[in-house]
């Protein structure tokens, strides 16, 4: 029975792509295809100038897109087995597998180096240096966020709320008292957090959906408020003349007092846009670092083993309700501190900017990425709104090149880009257990 049942793995591990089972699935694919875009695609109807329906044929574009969905079948099903279960073989070679493995391991110094590089590479080519911000504003929102979704499992559908408070903190004092940028960071982030823990306690006591639901709530609340409270907000006026920051007291302007006369070097506007970029980037990796030191902690693992089972946390006697807080908080201090350099970055700001879309998509950046992950967070920022911006301008098929993208990566890898949910703490050794220790347990 011990060699039958060793030799049962091997059998599984050489199996290898089943072609009848393939194509089998792929021809039921393309007949669903016929019969989904037969009338979408097959018929065409317009209006005709008196009015009556006039209609013709289209079967070649109709052949084309059901050949795309039989190909395109095969070759989802060829990467299944290319990332598949182990039982199954691989298609890339031991050579090609170790290169993957090498090029994982290199490349966060390599998008490290090269993110601080993009503005002495791209110094004249403004758009490429706005670009940049926006991503690297997103890769912050994501990295928050990542905290109460990847690693407390709290699903929140209302964080452009924090992001709200963030960027109203810091317009409101700053154009009502005249605080500087630095200062008015930190109290947005304190704010926000605020924010954070009063969503929180609503919320001890509800999960999955009806969490989401909460969280949905509370940020169109936020929103409205921002809207009706018009002596404070502007309403949908919205706040113009924010303040923009300084280089340690001193601004980045063409007069004798700025950055650039004191260094004796011309003005330029792109000094300003450079300066945001680091400060941007600054903040970034500050949030990244914060998240990986507080993982390490009790209260990081609290929040890895409440994500994995909520019973069985409260049964270890963890304080949830302390935990949740946490995580609410946290990642509403790093929205904070994104809608505040967002204000500072526009010099105006209006309810417009903090719709439910924003929450959306920094959600979707988190689940894409990868729930827990830091770099797939990262690059999937960079992969949606780098995608968003490279179709720009093709509006109608923009949003369908985002939706199939979204479908072909959650098939291929349903924990995102680079999932990451291995525990924080594991033995590094195996631990030896002696034979009169197992013979006590016994007795």
């Amino acid at each position: 029975m011990g060699n039958v049942a060793a030799t049962v793995p091997t059998a599984q591990a050489t199996r290898g792509p089943d072609v009848a089972f393939i194509f089998k699935k792929a021809l039921i694919s393309a007949i669903v295809a016929l019969v989904l875009f037969s009338l979408m695609i097959g018929i065409r109807t317009e209006a005709g100038p008196s009015g009556q329906l006039i209609w013709w044929t289209r079967f070649g574009d109709l052949g084309l897109m059901v050949a795309g969905v039989f190909g395109g079948s095969i070759v989802v099903e060829l990467l299944r087995y290319w990332w598949g279960p182990v039982e199954t073989i691989r298609i890339v070679p031991d050579g090609a597998t170790r290169a993957l493995a090498i090029g994982r391991r290199a490349i966060v110094p390599v998008l490290l180096v090269f993110t601080l590089l993009v503005p002495v590479i791209f110094y004249d080519q403004r758009y490429i240096l706005d670009l940049g911000i926006l991503v690297l504003t997103y890769v912050m929102l994501g990295w928050g966020l990542n905290i109460v979704v990847g690693l407390a499992g709290l699903l929140d559908l209302g964080y452009v709320a924090f992001y709200a408070v963030g960027a109203y903190s810091y317009a409101l004092l700053a154009t009502t008292y005249g605080l500087s940028f630095w200062i008015c960071l930190p109290l947005a982030g304190i704010l926000a957090a605020f924010f954070g823990v009063l969503l929180g306690f609503p919320v001890l006591r509800l999960r999955g959906d009806y969490l989401a639901i909460v969280t949905l709530a509370f940020g169109e609340i936020i929103r409205l408020v921002i809207i009706n409270w018009q002596h404070l907000t502007g309403g949908p006026n919205g706040i113009s003349g924010i303040p923009r920051p300084s280089f340690f007291g001193i601004p980045l302007t063409p007069g004798p007092d700025g950055l650039a006369a004191l260094l004796g070097i011309a003005f330029s506007p792109t000094h300003r846009i450079v300066f945001l970029f680091y400060v941007i980037l600054a903040l970034a990796l500050v949030t990244n670092w914060v998240t990986i030191r507080l993982r390490r902690l009790p209260i990081g693992r609290a929040w890895e083993a409440l994500r994995e089972d909520e019973v069985a946390c409260r049964a270890l006697g963890i304080n949830t309700t302390t935990t949740k807080l946490t995580a609410f908080a946290t990642g509403a201090m790093f929205a904070g501190f994104a809608g505040a350099f967002f204000a500072t970055r526009q010099g105006f700001i209006s309810p417009e900017s903090f719709t439910f879309q924003e929450s959306a998509l920094v959600l979707a950046i988190v689940v894409l990425g990868g729930m827990g992950s830091q770099l797939g967070v990262a690059l999937a920022a960079v992969a949606l709104i780098g995608g968003f911006e490279l179709f720009r301008g093709l509006d109608q098929y923009r949003m369908l090149v985002f939706g199939v993208a979204m479908v072909l990566l959650m098939i291929w890898r349903p924990r995102g880009l680079i999932g990451h949910r291995a525990p924080t703490v594991f033995l590094q050794q195996e631990k030896v257990i002696s034979a009169e220790l197992v013979e006590d347990a016994r007795a």
